[in-house]
């Protein structure tokens, strides 16, 4: 292994070319031209000692060592942005970058009005908000703040339960006029449902809500919380979705609404070593305000 310490961007370019499986499309993903990727890996692979992809006519395939080596590349990507993100904030007002992280039913149909409420009154901020189902690790930087709705286990958090958010089976008015209302669990084999494909750990953990609706009995599978919203509003079949979401459209019914019903804690959380930061702690303090409204209503 060669002793010269590989800078960031060769692990930048590592990190592209195992994403996207080859050079070209990484190269069109960072914007450099294809031969500096490649010079970029070639120097990777002589600092490491060893081979990280296969050249082949399928692409760059990525070697058992290259995938032990992500993680910390991941590592890497996610302290410098988060000190990117450090160094856009300065003095004592709320200005910089803030992350923010959050499940894509949370973060495109609850927090954008927060979000806009903010930043009419702080507009030197810029919020990043990533939406995604998987929870991103704040002890890694992944992001600064996250909505969750399950207790932070850290010690190094600070976190806020802002209340619980109920979940329960809803449906289209035309697709019940052509189907019907079921009146009982029993009955919701009779129906196209929409739900998951993959069994994911949020998923396990509603397995005692969910009892008998398991992935064989759903018409519509998407580990989507927005391909499922948007089947539901199409009609489609019968479906979850957050209460108060579907409150805002007349044309969703509530099914079984005594029968099932899911209520998810909810709670707004970041490092503790942020919390002397002006541009996180408005954040903070502006999506625990929110949530906590969102869930009152």
């Amino acid at each position: 292994m060669n002793t010269a310490e590989p800078g960031w961007d060769l692990y930048r370019s590592f990190l592209a070319v195992l994403d996207a499986g080859s050079l070209s499309a990484a190269a069109r993903e960072l914007g450099l031209a294809q031969p500096t990727l490649g010079r970029h890996i070639d120097a990777l692979e002589a600092a490491v000692g060893y081979a990280l992809f296969v050249r082949s006519q399928l692409g760059y395939l990525p070697t058992e060592q290259a995938l032990l080596l992500k993680p910390y590349a991941q590592a890497l990507a996610a302290t410098t942005a988060a000190l990117l993100r450090a160094a856009s904030s300065h003095g004592d007002e709320a200005r910089g970058t803030v992350r923010v992280t959050a499940s894509e039913a949370v973060g495109c149909e609850v927090l954008p009005p927060i979000l806009a409420r903010l930043h009419a009154q702080y507009p030197q901020l810029q919020i990043e908000l990533a939406v995604s189902n998987r929870p991103q690790d704040l002890l890694r930087r992944e992001a600064d703040i996250a909505v969750r709705m399950l207790a932070p286990a850290q010690d190094a958090l600070i976190a806020r339960r802002v209340g619980a958010i109920e979940l329960g089976l809803f449906a289209h008015r035309d697709y019940l006029a052509r189907r019907g209302t079921p009146a009982s669990l029993a009955d919701l084999h009779g129906h196209a449902l929409i739900g998951f494909d993959h069994e994911s750990a949020f998923i396990r953990r509603l397995k005692h809500h969910l009892g008998d609706l398991t992935r064989a009995m759903f018409a519509l599978r998407s580990d989507s919380d927005l391909a499922q919203l948007a089947a539901i509003r199409a009609g489609f079949g019968i479906g979850i979705c957050q209460s108060r979401i579907a409150r805002r459209d007349a044309k969703l019914v509530r099914v079984l609404p005594a029968l099932f019903a899911i209520e998810l804690d909810t709670w707004v959380a970041m490092h503790e070593d942020l919390r002397n930061s002006k541009r996180c702690s408005v954040v903070f303090s502006a999506l625990v305000d929110g949530l906590a409204s969102y869930i009152g209503t």
